[in-house]
């Protein structure tokens, strides 16, 4: 037999071994048990209903105990398994290795189990996704099916799962999933500030940054197409040495920072708006404040050198509140990006109440008082808390940390996207070298095509064949801003890290090609198409559909040099494309078959 041992619970067994229980058919192949661990004298009772876009709501009565769901599946042509705090991860695992613990800031309860056509075989999410939840997960050697056991809190109210009937991709299935979420938790607001593209002085400076270094990259960021700087970790009095010791005091350390509120105002004049970075729950050593909140802050943060205050107090509540709303006012920034939220989840079942109850009530309170004093405010959150139960409380949906892999941030961003209700998905901050050639940092943006691209280089000391590739792919990034953020989107298979993705809208398609993939051109559907080549091939194969016929080509650039081109016939069948790597070829029919 084998186990799993884990920082946070005893060995973890197959599912095989878990206490029986008779199954039933639920939804298409997949089957139910529900039990209640501990009370063995009261039966759950569950129903199914049929919902708008073909969803179904299976509700769970329990009397106020605790409760095991447990679905199966045949395992079929089982490929991969896809759920939001995944990572790697995303193919088949054994049922004594899949397990996850989530709660309002550390992931919703929610995956998809998918076959190698890319249809789904199973997809699930808790209606409810603020509660403590345990998911376990996996193929059952012993039964050849695939498993999802999901252990809930004991509730006076039903507990609601959502499940999705058979789809034929992992995006279509979370369709009608956004749409429920966005009904049943209403998004905060997003300004069109929040749908442009973000300097971020992280991996430009880390924490050796300054008020002058900043202001100098103020002007050609918003020059290059940013409408936002984000001044990230190390403004803060004690912010050095990339540990977090210093946190808790969030006051500007004088001599990088004399005059914050003028410094503010200077970047504010050249056009760009202002977030600070605070990760409000750390507290450090070597705070000021830190002996006063110590006691509310008893366990040890999972990054270094600081501690987590406990949400679940009033007190913290009230602190924290207080203190975003004296960042914003004081210094007459345009909002904040909040940080290390997750940490939260290191008071998860220890007895002293859920913490995702509490952190709803604060994050509640937050955007209330912000709201207050800053009309269009804009609010950063960052995952693995970007899951629909945030929508309320984000209106800037980042992505996680990858610095200079550009895979990573396109599957993250896609990923990210999948379950996002409202918010603009934004990537992680694109860097690269100043050695690194014009291909690869075409390669570093068009990874952050589709979502809100955030850049991170000193662009005061940035070559000018560099800059030309940035104000390109942010140019081109603005003019089909809507097709890429708003059009319907299809990444393919989670397992294959989306190697083809398609953004459509209305009569116009574009297509960014990461692998040596054949693109459908079926010009029947859209009159026009973008392709982008983000592989390592000069060159994009593509199979001509729907009649084919003349078209107006346009070959460009990593750096956006027009590249000469005689295309002006597109038969049917396949065949090679001239694009160089980094580069775009649009294609606009202007005459169907004869």
């Amino acid at each position: 037999m084998k186990e799993q041992m884990t920082d946070h619970a005893p060995a973890v067994v197959t599912t095989a071994h878990a206490a029986p229980a008779p199954a039933e058919p639920l939804l298409d192949d997949v089957s139910i048990a529900v039990l209640s661990p501990g009370h063995p004298g009261v039966r759950p009772r569950w129903e199914l209903a049929t919902l708008a876009d073909g969803l179904r709501m299976l509700s769970v009565r329990a009397d106020g105990v605790p409760v095991e769901l447990r679905l199966s599946v045949p395992l079929g042509d089982a490929a991969g398994y896809w759920h939001p705090k995944g990572g790697w991860r995303r193919t088949l695992v054994a049922d004594w290795e899949g397990l996850s613990r989530v709660c309002l800031v550390d992931g919703p309860a929610a995956g998809c189990l998918y076959e190698h056509s890319g249809a789904t075989l199973l997809t699930f999410a808790a209606a409810d996704p603020v509660p403590e939840t345990t998911v376990r997960f996996g193929v059952s050697e012993e039964n050849d099916i695939h498993v999802v056991h999901l252990s809930l809190p004991a509730s006076t109210e039903p507990h609601r799962l959502l499940l999705v009937p058979r789809a034929p991709s992992v995006a279509a299935a979370m369709r009608p999933l956004r749409t429920w979420f966005a009904a049943a938790h209403p998004p905060m607001p997003v300004p069109d500030t929040a749908r442009l593209p973000v300097y971020s002085t992280w991996y430009a400076f880390n924490q050796d940054v300054t008020a002058e270094a900043v202001e100098a990259q103020a002007g050609p960021a918003a020059e290059l197409g940013c409408g936002v700087l984000i001044l990230d970790d190390g403004w803060q009095l004690f912010g050095n040495g990339r540990g977090y010791a210093g946190c808790g005091d969030w006051r500007p350390d004088p001599a990088k920072f004399p005059d914050l509120a003028g410094h503010v105002a200077r970047v504010r004049e050249r056009g760009l708006r202002y977030l600070l970075w605070v990760a409000p729950l750390l507290l450090g050593p070597e705070a000021d404040c830190h002996d006063r909140w110590a006691s509310s802050a008893p366990a040890p943060a999972t990054v270094p050198g600081a501690h987590v205050l406990d949400p679940r107090l009033p007190e913290v509540r009230r602190h924290v509140v207080g203190l975003c709303v004296s960042l914003v006012r004081e210094y007459g920034v345009d909002g904040l990006k909040l940080d290390f939220l997750d940490e939260a989840a290191v008071y998860a079942a220890d007895g002293g109440g859920d913490v995702g109850r509490a952190m709803t009530e604060l994050l509640t309170e937050v955007r209330r008082a912000l709201e207050s004093v800053r009309p269009g405010l804009l609010l950063e959150l960052r995952q693995p808390y970007v899951g629909p139960g945030m929508a309320p409380f984000g209106n800037m949906l980042r992505s996680f940390d990858c610095p200079a892999d550009a895979t990573a941030n396109r599957v993250r961003t896609l990923d990210t996207s999948l379950l996002a209700v409202g918010g603009a998905v934004h990537s992680d901050m694109v860097m690269w070298s100043r050695s690194a050639p014009v291909e690869a940092v075409a390669r570093q943006l068009i990874g952050a095509l589709h979502a809100v691209p955030q850049i991170s280089v000193r662009l005061d000391a940035t070559p000018p064949e560099q800059l030309s590739a940035v104000r390109f792919w942010l140019g081109r990034w603005h003019r089909h801003r809507e097709l890429l953020l708003d059009g319907r989107v299809e990444p393919g298979r989670p397992d294959e890290l989306y190697p083809l993705v398609v953004a459509a809208r209305g009569d116009e398609c574009l297509v960014s090609v990461h692998a040596d993939r054949v693109v459908e051109l079926d010009f029947s559907a859209y009159r026009s198409f973008h392709l982008v080549n983000g592989s390592d091939r000069d060159r994009l194969m593509v199979e001509v559909t729907g009649g084919g016929g003349r078209v107006a080509a346009r070959v460009h650039g990593p750096d956006g040099r027009m590249m000469d081109d005689p295309l002006t016939l597109l038969p049917e069948g396949p065949r090679p494309l001239a694009v160089p790597r980094g580069g775009l070829v649009s294609l606009v029919l202007t005459e169907g078959p004869r």
